[in-house]
């Protein structure tokens, strides 16, 4: 056979474009790495989504046995399955309490993203009323993290700062109980104060802020933020929402940050405030979002001191779900599950009742029991 030095060259090229190409088309099809819902998401039969239908059916009857309002499973960016009960539908907005903090967690990281604070400034810089005193070294970090110090009281927290006419400048009246770092308090009061720190940083309401940076370019159209009695918008709680459109929120982290085309909230931030523990005393939070991961462990009504945490048994919230399992979480079981490992959505809505004790351990259910293709 003849030697021909040009074509064994050009073999050479193209098994070596061939090398270079094929971890690209591979990322390129991974399964809903593309997939983004447009007015509506796409559906998928369950059996072909990987799950067992009838352990499906189970969850969603467990979910129906505790008032729930809908629950939405979404997997490779398609909706797998949905429920709706006690007259709700698709398009049925309702209150989610606490889960409205991880949509606060992310405003700040776009304000963050955009340039117009930094999470390490102190808040006293947003907040003039703390400079000068004990409050003067708490750092936005510290107020997403809930280790800030701010005074904190059952009461306080969830009776008078409820009532409160100005919920903003009642936050910020509080006084500090220690020093930023020292204690992990779900702190609800602390949290509102964000709202004075959006508004200075950003020159804009946070509600209005939140309507054109991330519920208008996810299309969460039945979506919105609610102010108190002085206009400020609340925080901590009141944000209104359907399951569809909680699971976009939710697939906006799955996604890193990134929806279709537009990268909404850097991957840096999403990981920032899923990935790990955002302070060393409770290990199941990050930046006002809910994790997985083993530690020390407290829940909103008990707060948790450095030294008793140095000494607190390792657990988990869900012991056998995934590690990077984590939630936005809310009054009477409000729950946004996003589970990296295997590129699921779960959401479920229902009333805010102080006894329920559905939550993240039923929605992890998903995961650990119906899927059987992971």
């Amino acid at each position: 056979m003849r030697w021909d030095p040009v074509g064994r060259r050009r073999i050479g090229l193209l098994a070596g474009l061939v090398l270079v190409l094929l971890p690209l088309v591979a990322g390129a099809c991974t399964p809903g790495q593309n997939t983004y819902p447009g007015d509506s998401w796409s559906r998928v039969d369950p059996a072909d989504a990987g799950f067992d239908p009838a352990v499906l059916d189970d969850i969603a009857a467990e979910a129906e046995a505790n008032a729930s309002h809908c629950l939405v499973v979404i997997r490779h960016g398609e909706l797998v399955a949905d429920w709706y009960w006690n007259g709700a539908d698709a398009t049925t907005s309702r209150e989610i309490f606490s889960a409205t903090k991880s949509v606060t967690s992310t405003l700040i990281g776009i304000a963050q993203a955009e340039g117009a604070l930094d999470i390490h400034d102190r808040a006293a810089e947003y907040i003039p009323q703390w400079a000068g005193t004990a409050a003067a070294d708490i750092t936005i970090e510290d107020l997403l993290s809930n280790d800030s110090g701010r005074h904190w009281d059952l009461v306080s927290d969830y009776v008078n700062l409820v009532q409160a006419t100005d919920r903003t400048a009642f936050g910020i009246g509080l006084g500090q109980d220690v020093p930023p770092g020292q204690t992990w308090v779900y702190n609800n009061a602390a949290i509102q104060t964000l709202d004075a720190v959006l508004q200075a940083a950003t020159g804009e309401d946070p509600a209005d802020f939140a309507a054109s940076r991330l519920f208008g370019p996810l299309g969460m159209t039945h979506t919105s933020m609610t102010s108190d009695g002085a206009g400020n918008t609340n925080m901590f709680f009141g944000v209104h929402s359907t399951c569809e459109d909680m699971a976009r929120f939710g697939y906006l982290f799955l996604r890193n940050g990134r929806w279709a085309e537009d990268q909404i909230i850097p991957q840096a931030w999403v990981d920032a405030a899923t990935d790990q523990p955002s302070q060393d005393i409770n290990a199941a939070y990050g930046y006002l979002w809910w994790l997985n991961r083993l530690g020390p462990v407290t829940d909103p009504l008990h707060p948790l001191t450095r030294e008793q945490a140095a000494t607190a048994p390792h657990v988990q919230l869900v012991p056998n779900a995934p590690a990077d399992m984590y939630w936005a979480r809310g009054l009477g079981g409000q729950v946004v599950q996003v589970d990296p490992g295997s590129d699921t959505v779960v959401v479920r809505l229902g009333p805010g009742d102080r006894s329920a004790t559905y939550g993240q351990a039923n929605t992890a259910r998903v995961v650990t029991e119906a899927l059987i293709d992971p």
